[in-house]
């Protein structure tokens, strides 16, 4: 019985106002933010590289200019110094209480998919409630110090782990290439939720509602490129719906959220009844 439902969320701009890294590993180096990131993305259009990849690899040679051995230790710790939007950290309870109030046959899990660093994410404080984090990652020396980038998550890369989640296939040492029947799948699409905060999360939302998923865009009102971003996603049918990035209970968020909610809960309850109507012998 496919009877799990998926709310799966970007990190950074979505449940965070700025990204982990400004927060945490640019300040720890001492780093001036915008001439960095100018670098990465100069040196990405020069060379025609990867963003993150880039990025990875500058934060490892700024590290080495100052004698810093990076850890998973170190940035394991630095997690506490995220800021996240307001409700964040009451919002898992409120919608697996919303679910629990639904229906008794439904389950909810909450996973995060980020092109951030998996190692920060290990630390978050909100870890407790999510099933599985997909992140990028550095590949340690026997010393335990970062050396190069093992797993790097991009914006395509990302619509593999929706997959993942989708066949069950939650290691990525798991093959995820063979076929599997829709019915087969422990989470059909179509019982997924993605919540992002603007273009870098197309590729997920296309994929999420072309197999019949449903997406949310978030954004700070105060920012208005970012709800420019927002409405456009919309206007294109990317979303289902937009809502500031508030996640307290009885924001529009929560309320759009438990709207889709609600449509999925209906769907998975009529397949129920409709085996058990089936399974009825007629005498």
């Amino acid at each position: 019985m496919q009877n799990k439902i998926a709310i799966v969320y970007d990190f950074d701009g979505t449940l965070t106002p700025k990204t982990m890294q400004e927060y945490t590993i640019i300040p720890k180096l001492g780093i001036e933010s915008k001439s960095f990131w100018g670098s990465i993305t100069k040196e990405s259009k020069s060379t025609g590289g990867e963003l993150m990849m880039i990025y990875m690899r500058h934060l490892l040679d700024e590290a080495k200019k100052k004698n810093i051995k990076i850890s998973k230790d170190i940035f394991h710790s630095m997690s506490n110094d995220i800021i996240y939007y307001y409700g964040v950290e009451g919002w898992f309870t409120n919608i697996n209480k919303y679910i629990k109030s639904l229906s008794k046959n439904v389950e909810i899990l909450h996973y995060i998919v980020s092109a951030g660093h998996l190692e920060i994410l290990d630390g978050i404080s909100i870890k407790k409630y999510i099933k599985k984090i997909f992140a990028s990652e550095y590949f340690y020396d026997k010393k335990g110090h970062a050396v190069f980038p093992k797993i790097v998550v991009t914006d395509t890369t990302k619509t593999q782990y929706l997959f993942r989640i989708n066949k069950g296939k939650e290691r990525v040492s798991e093959s995820i290439n063979a076929h599997m029947p829709e019915s087969k799948r422990p989470i059909p699409f179509h019982n997924i939720i993605y919540i992002g905060d603007g273009m870098t999360d197309v590729p997920s939302m296309a994929l999420i509602k072309k197999e019949g998923g449903h997406s949310i865009a978030v954004y700070e009102k105060s920012q208005k490129k970012q709800v420019k971003i927002c409405k456009e996603l919309l206007n294109a049918n990317r979303v289902d719906f937009i809502a500031q990035a508030n996640y307290e209970k009885g924001s529009e968020l929560f309320k759009r959220a438990c709207l889709l909610l609600n449509y999925i809960v209906a769907k998975i309850e009529y397949n129920i009844e409709l085996e058990k109507c089936r399974g009825t012998k007629n005498n």
